[in-house]
């Protein structure tokens, strides 16, 4: 307890607050931590994860916006088919995770 209180609240002879002056600045950065590095990071993972279990067959959207129903699965790519029958090559990080099923319904 006194060395935690040495630390803290007992500024030293040359000005300085010793921990306590680095302990808003810490704050701020476990704050930041927190409630942005975090979240993003779980985002991250779940996309992630979201486009490792999609295969033959799931219904998806593109990053750009185009609705398509997987036909062929590769290691970086996948094959859709989009309406009228043509296929597309796109790239598995271009996949949105939006909810592709409830969007495209089952018109196929």
């Amino acid at each position: 307890m006194n060395l935690m209180y040495m630390f803290l609240m007992v500024p030293s002879e040359n000005g300085g607050g010793g921990l306590g002056a680095f302990l808003p600045l810490i704050l701020i950065i476990l704050v930041f931590y927190m409630f942005f590095i975090r979240p993003q990071m779980r985002k991250q993972k779940q996309l992630r994860q979201y486009r490792e279990a999609l295969k033959k067959g799931d219904k998806i959207i593109t990053i750009g916006g185009i609705h398509g129903k997987i036909v062929e699965e590769q290691e970086q790519t996948f094959t859709i088919e989009v309406e009228g029958g043509n296929r597309l090559r796109i790239e598995k990080s271009a996949v949105s995770m939006g909810g592709a099923s409830e969007q495209l319904g089952d018109k196929r």
